[in-house]
């Protein structure tokens, strides 16, 4: 390594970074409401209609390209290879999952990824201030499915969740993304955030790029 070469670059930063800091202490901070204007906002005409696609059509496709259903927690650790992790990101928000492992197999993950991306998209188009959606349930094992369907009537028997190729999104909860100067945002409304939703994966479902069930539980 050169180090006079780093030598001589290092006050060309220092003399940077010092005229941005003066130049930007001469402008005031806008710490005004950042509010929404809302255009060309429509939904879907009914999502019980739009949404449809039933356990049985998850489950065909499920079999074909997921992986194996899983027993439990620790035989999904040694099926990694084939899954990818999700976690919180600038895309989408991952809940606290209580009956399900944050794994998807790669083609679902990519999926996820549009979703969150083609939403925060839609939402600055149409004025309204970023929201990330929250994924609340992905792959689930054998385990899960057991102590999960005690208390939630949607949850079936042989889910498609086992093979690692769905996930559940909130259409009531999303999460505001913060102004990163700290200027205050003008809330959404979650009606409105999930009418944006609709139409962002309406607009997926007729590409053929997946299949969604609206639930109301």
């Amino acid at each position: 390594m050169n180090f006079n070469y780093i030598c001589r670059i290092i006050p060309v930063l220092l003399i940077g970074l010092a005229t941005a800091c003066a130049l930007g202490s001469c402008k005031k901070k806008d710490m005004s409401m950042k509010m929404n204007e809302p255009r060309n906002i429509r939904g879907v005409i009914s999502y019980k209609r739009s949404f449809g696609d039933l356990n049985p059509k998850h489950l065909k496709i499920a079999q074909a390209i997921g992986v194996p259903p899983i027993a439990s927690r620790e035989e999904a650790e040694q099926m990694k290879a084939n899954l990818r992790h999700i976690a919180s990101n600038e895309l989408y928000a991952v809940d606290s999952l209580t009956h399900s492992i944050p794994y998807l197999i790669p083609g679902a993950a990519s999926l996820l990824d549009t979703i969150g991306t083609n939403f925060l998209d839609s939402l600055q188009a149409k004025g309204l201030n970023p929201n990330r959606v929250i994924v609340t349930s992905v792959l689930r094992t054998r385990n899960d499915v057991k102590r999960l369907r005690r208390r939630n009537i949607n949850a079936s028997a042989n889910s498609s969740h086992c093979y690692g190729t769905t996930f559940d999104i909130s259409w009531k909860r999303f999460e505001k993304v913060e102004d990163e100067d700290g200027r205050p945002m003008q809330d959404v409304n979650a009606d409105t955030l999930k009418m944006v939703l609709s139409e962002v994966l309406r607009d997926l479902r007729k590409a053929e790029s997946c299949y969604i069930k609206y639930e109301l539980k």
